[in-house]
């Protein structure tokens, strides 16, 4: 190789040698620039935030309250029998699913002691009428009466109208008093018992129709009324008050029976107005306190004490608190600049 030749190839690897520096500075410069860049950029902790004042008014929503209930059917009226007085079975005139009208006798036991009683107190009465005197005679009067009453209670009557559901004695069987013998039930009318939260119960009203679906019958709609609220609620487990309702089905068609259940609905008459404020206009404080902030026709700001139920979407209903449609509400929100959300 020759001298010139020699002083071309040390030039080359000067200048690639001055390219590789040069390349190093850069990336150096780059790595320099973006550092600050970072260093300069706030962590997410410790984003600037920009307050933005807002207003929102106070609205109203008109809707129709609807409760769900649900539960199970009765007889209107049930009768369970029971012998007053102890003895042997003489008579029973009844038999599962006979119709049987109020003041039918069901069923006797023997009663040749009670006759016997009240005869002799009869034989009594009788001399005391010749010869006694109106103060043993009035007593004797007493007696007699209770007398019959004994006479009356080894028979079982039917209390009202209706079908008799069980018959759970046979003649000659003995009883004590107070055992169940024939139970009476009148299907012409179901009802049941429903339990309504207290917040709703002010939408509740004597006659009030409910409609209700059966799963025995999920062809048709079931109307019924409300029949009975009580006067006393009551606190359930779960630390809620409610009220145990009555409802009516006069005339239910076939096939809905005692103890089929039931889903339905039950319709406020009347329509149900709420007022409607933005969920970010409610500043909360200790003890769950709420407020807002009223912007007032003279410009000047009224903070007042709410009570609240989040509705979702940014939405909450007002409970309680001294606002009326179209009152405007002042708020702050913020911006976050570093987070890029606005």
């Amino acid at each position: 190789m020759d001298d010139r030749s020699l002083i071309e190839g040390r030039k080359l690897k000067k200048r690639k040698k001055r390219r590789k520096i040069l390349l190093i500075v850069i990336i150096l410069l780059l790595l320099v620039v973006l550092g600050i860049f970072y260093l300069l950029l706030p962590k997410e902790e410790e984003a600037i935030s920009a307050p933005i004042t807002r207003e929102a008014r106070v609205t109203s929503n008109t809707y129709t309250q609807v409760i769900d209930i649900s539960g199970y059917v009765e007889p209107y009226d049930t009768q369970e029998t029971k012998f007053r007085s102890t003895g042997a079975v003489t008579g029973v005139f009844v038999e599962e699913g006979d119709k049987v009208k109020k003041g039918d006798l069901l069923a006797s036991i023997d009663n040749t002691q009670q006759l016997a009683s009240l005869q002799d107190i009869r034989d009594q009465i009788e001399e005391a009428e010749l010869s006694g005197s109106e103060r043993e005679l009035a007593l004797l009067r007493l007696r007699e009466t209770s007398a019959e009453n004994s006479l009356d209670y080894t028979n079982l009557y039917a209390a009202f109208d209706g079908e008799v559901a069980s018959v759970d004695v046979s003649e000659e069987d003995y009883f004590e008093a107070g055992d169940s013998v024939i139970t009476i039930v009148d299907r012409s009318r179901l009802k049941a018992t429903v339990e309504i939260d207290e917040i709703d119960m002010q939408y509740v009203k004597l006659g009030q129709e409910v409609n209700l679906v059966f799963e025995s019958r999920p062809d048709i709609v079931v109307t019924g009324v409300v029949s009975y609220i009580p006067m006393l609620g009551r606190y359930t487990t779960q630390g809620i008050g409610v009220a145990d309702v009555e409802i009516l089905i006069e005339d239910p068609p076939e096939g809905i029976m005692p103890g089929f259940t039931f889903e339905g609905t039950l319709e406020a008459e009347e329509e149900v107005s709420m007022l409607l404020i933005p969920q970010n206009a409610i500043t909360r404080g200790r003890g769950g306190s709420q407020t807002v902030n009223v912007k007032r026709d003279d410009g000047s700001i009224e903070t007042v004490s709410v009570r609240t139920e989040y509705l979702g979407e940014g939405l909450s209903e007002l409970l309680a608190g001294n606002l009326k449609e179209g009152d405007v509400l002042v708020y702050e929100t913020r911006s976050q600049l570093g987070g890029f959300s606005f």
